[in-house]
């Protein structure tokens, strides 16, 4: 029986395979109906994943399951209201004032380390629901996936970013499903992040394999499904 939660990946990308401009500073580029399938993937899952560098840069984003409709999709899902908010930050360096730690709703988790001071534990304990450590310096996904699932029932995980929290997961061989758009946008630059944002294969036989499982196009997008390849 598997233990940890069935995961998937939502991003939308440039054509040249960009998620945000070299300065950080567009991040956000699909249409309405990429962010409606944002809300659909949503309505799939128990809880909703991402990093401190998506909640810094993005201050509005709540992780909420959206309007009345996408809340009813959730309950003929047998899904609660709303899905569970997890945030990422090895060292807790997250503001706390953005508008997820204002906005009431589901559980916030935050899934930090040992490497973070006293005191940034003190204040996301102040602003979160629950925050645990896992790992020394960089956080142990097999453990923090596990708990999620023993503790909090979590069967399936959307994660939405940003691309170093997505290539941990990809390192670590976590990652189930990946659905991606490609929007008819190219932004280009050499340090402009990507889906997958730092090391993770030194070579073709090491890249993480995927096979195609649907393509949709709707307008100018391409909504593209990958599941990850099981290696016999």
């Amino acid at each position: 029986m598997k233990r940890r939660p069935f995961v998937l990946i939502n991003m939308a990308m440039t054509a040249d395979g960009k998620i945000a401009t070299s300065n950080r500073k567009v991040s956000s580029f699909g249409s309405r109906k990429d962010f409606e399938h944002l809300l659909k993937l949503r309505a799939t899952a128990d809880a909703v994943m991402t990093g401190a560098g998506t909640i810094n840069a993005q201050t509005d984003i709540t992780l909420g399951s959206g309007p009345v409709r996408f809340r009813q999709m959730r309950r003929k899902n047998g899904l609660a209201d709303a899905p569970l908010r997890i945030v990422v930050s090895g060292r807790g360096q997250l503001n706390t004032r953005t508008k997820l730690f204002r906005t009431k709703g589901a559980p916030i988790i935050v899934l930090t380390t040992k490497n973070i001071s006293k005191t940034r534990l003190t204040t996301l304990k102040k602003v979160a629901d629950y925050a645990q450590q896992f790992g020394q310096k960089v956080v142990d996904f097999k453990l923090a996936l596990d708990w999620l699932r023993l503790e909090w029932k979590v069967k399936r995980l959307l994660c939405e970013g940003g691309g170093r929290l997505n290539n941990s997961l990809l390192a670590a061989g976590l990652v189930d499903e990946l659905h991606i758009t490609v929007c008819p946008k190219i932004f280009g630059g050499h340090d402009a992040p990507t889906i997958a944002d730092g090391p993770l294969a030194d070579s073709l036989a090491n890249a993480k394999q995927f096979t195609l499982k649907s393509m949709t196009q709707k307008g100018d997008e391409m909504f593209l499904v990958y599941r990850a390849k099981v290696v016999s």
